[in-house]
């Protein structure tokens, strides 16, 4: 069983006007559980694209009001944030590659109607990452995480900075070499993201990965990552990006034979599998055919399975047990194990375990 919220998604795609009959409890049930899956604002803007809004009762309606007009003024903020950030960087000599939602936003993909933001992803050649420090930090930013393990495995084993706040707009910018930790058992080369990266249309300064390695990142992001308190956001970002380049030339066949090529054949297997299973997105069969090429072990994949219907699933919907928060235990030991080697891993989660206050290292 999906979680309601995916539920809803999906049922919006294929039969949105049965939406209008949900009464008055069940659109506070559903208010509530896109809230707290970061989803309001989408669907928001999906029953606005599909011309449903104005049609929704007078209180829910507020509601989706509200979180459009949050979401319109997010993407704004990061329209300007990244033009400071480019404006920064001007003398580093390098083009900013956009990640993730502001990706989205600076390349105006439908995916990005109704995201909302925390930070600012960019990625960088590993060999500027000084030059972009000290730029970014003479233009107001500041290093987060002082602790000085924080500092080091960020530093010595990560895939980015550790986070970097502005000092005034309190805004956040993520600085990747990678897309995945310099420990991690698959290591996918930046140079061929930022070789194959695209120019945003009317901005020369800013790129953004291309569409296939756009998904790849998406896929790899939700089911190499430890943290699952955007899971559903980040399977609807996937769903959006797959439904959006689906229908270009070529993009199904060149889908697999990059995610084969930069070492993601199992995120992306995941990545189609969960997209489907929760937003019945439309993958080709031959498509899901080839990508099986990445799948693990039949045992492993029924563990996947049950793993990840429990864990992203909101804490309502986990009915008072105890599975929901094994299972995202589980995923996050998993995460960590994909990560670092084992004796890395049993320090690291060593000096977590022991810590007073957690961090979001």
């Amino acid at each position: 069983m999906r979680p309601h919220i995916a539920d809803l998604m999906a049922t919006l795609r294929s039969t949105p006007q049965s939406l209008l009959a949900f009464t008055p409890a069940r659109w506070e049930a559903t208010i509530h559980a896109a809230r707290r899956a970061n989803l309001l604002s989408r669907l928001a803007a999906d029953l606005d694209d599909a011309g449903l809004l104005a049609q929704v009762p007078g209180a829910p309606r507020a509601h989706l009001d509200a979180a459009l007009i949050v979401a319109r003024a997010q993407r704004e903020a990061v329209l300007r944030e990244v033009a400071l950030i480019c404006a920064a960087l001007a003398g580093v000599g390098i083009d900013v590659v956009l990640l993730k939602g502001a990706a989205y936003v600076l390349a105006d993909l439908p995916v990005a109607r109704g995201r909302v933001f925390s930070d600012v992803d960019i990625l960088v050649p590993g060999e500027t990452l000084a030059a972009v420090e000290a730029a970014l930090m003479l233009h107001g930013w500041s290093t987060t995480h002082h602790d000085a393990y924080d500092q080091r495995y960020y530093r010595q084993w990560m895939h980015e900075l550790p986070p970097l706040r502005h000092n005034v707009r309190s805004t956040v910018v993520d600085v990747h070499h990678a897309i995945l930790p310099l420990t991690a058992r698959v290591k996918p080369p930046s140079a061929k993201l930022l070789a194959a990266a695209r120019p945003v249309e009317g901005d020369a300064r800013v790129r953004v990965l291309c569409p296939v390695d756009m998904v790849l990142h998406s896929a790899t992001h939700l089911f190499q990552n430890e943290e699952l308190t955007q899971g559903l956001r980040d399977i609807a970002d996937l769903d959006g990006l797959l439904r959006h380049f689906g229908p270009q030339a070529g993009f199904w066949d060149e889908l697999p034979r990059r995610a084969a090529e930069l070492g993601l054949a199992r995120p992306l297997y995941y990545g189609l599998r969960f997209a489907s299973r929760f937003m019945d997105t439309p993958v080709p069969a031959d498509v899901l055919r080839v990508a099986a090429s990445g799948r693990p072990p039949r045992l492993v994949r029924a563990l996947m399975d049950v793993l990840y219907d429990r864990a992203l699933r909101l804490d309502e919907e986990a009915a008072a047990g105890w599975l929901s928060p094994l299972a995202r235990r589980m995923l996050y030991v998993r995460a960590h194990w994909l990560r670092m080697p084992p004796t890395l891993l049993a320090r690291h989660l060593s000096v977590k375990a022991f810590r007073r206050q957690p961090d979001p290292a």
